[in-house]
């Protein structure tokens, strides 16, 4: 695939790009009026989402491992294709996980997914509480040979303040402080919620931007985020100006840490 005019990291080794998109079920969107006059495209088949899968496998292809939210594991209104596995198809990705969260089969499967390089080890999926059932947060663990391994847990959380709260205390607990990890995804809500919740305080959580992500077409809230643990160098983090779904792209560059037994 070509190269993207606005991707931002080199490969290099002992280091790993990372990308974060809500992919809005493959749709684009550039007025809040596309909400309602584009509605039944969340029900059917398009050629436009299918093309536009092709723009943000363009894009993905360009990364080391892509964490996606709301993606269709294969339904009537994706013509039975499973997006994350055609986006790993398409990007060149050997290995790919799809977390379904709410499952409306026929009509829709709503999914997690993430995309690497490398296996993917230790899956966990893990519901979240709230009120309605339907959202989830996707665990795997990635370890290129010869560097400690790297925890990713990706999220789409909730619309309701309360509820959301409790989502991100039960994703404090499960991050902990032993490991490696990336909390990442569509947390629907912007950095002062998140620097005041006292659990990703308790777990020692760092934002990694600051850039608007939502809406795409006219950025004025960070609803996607990337947090990580203390031990984890950064060395950038920033949005991406690709208008492929309602959202804005995040895209994160880290250097990893040697495996302090690489004999294992």
């Amino acid at each position: 695939m070509p190269n993207s005019p606005v991707f931002p990291f080199q490969r290099r080794d002992g280091q790993m790009r990372i990308l974060t998109l809500n992919i809005q079920v493959g749709l684009q969107t550039s007025s809040y009026m596309h909400y309602v006059t584009r509605s039944w495209k969340h029900l059917l088949p398009t050629r436009g989402a299918r093309n536009n899968l092709e723009r943000i496998a363009e894009l993905a292809c360009h990364f080391d491992v892509v964490a996606l939210q709301e993606c269709d594991a294969g339904s009537l209104r994706t013509a039975q294709l499973n997006q994350v596995a055609h986006l790993a198809e398409r990007a060149g990705f050997p290995y790919w996980h799809a977390a379904i969260t709410r499952d409306l089969a026929p009509f829709a499967r709503h999914c997690l997914g993430c995309l690497s390089r490398w296996p993917l080890r230790e899956i966990q999926f893990h519901p979240l509480p709230g009120r309605l059932p339907g959202r989830g947060a996707l665990e795997v663990e990635v370890r290129p040979p010869g560097y400690a391994p790297l925890r990713l847990i990706i999220a789409h959380l909730a619309l309701g303040r309360q509820t959301r709260a409790r989502q991100l205390h039960f994703l404090a607990e499960l991050i902990g402080r032993d490991n490696d990890t990336l909390l990442l995804g569509d947390l629907n809500c912007d950095l002062p919620e998140l620097h005041a919740h006292p659990g990703i305080r308790d777990a020692a959580l760092r934002t990694l931007h600051n850039g608007e992500t939502f809406p795409s077409w006219r950025p004025k809230r960070s609803l996607d985020h990337v947090l990580a643990t203390p031990r984890i160098d950064v060395i950038d983090a920033r949005v991406l100006d690709e208008r492929l779904s309602d959202h804005l792209p995040i895209a994160t560059h880290i250097r990893l840490r040697l495996d302090p037994r690489p004999d294992r």
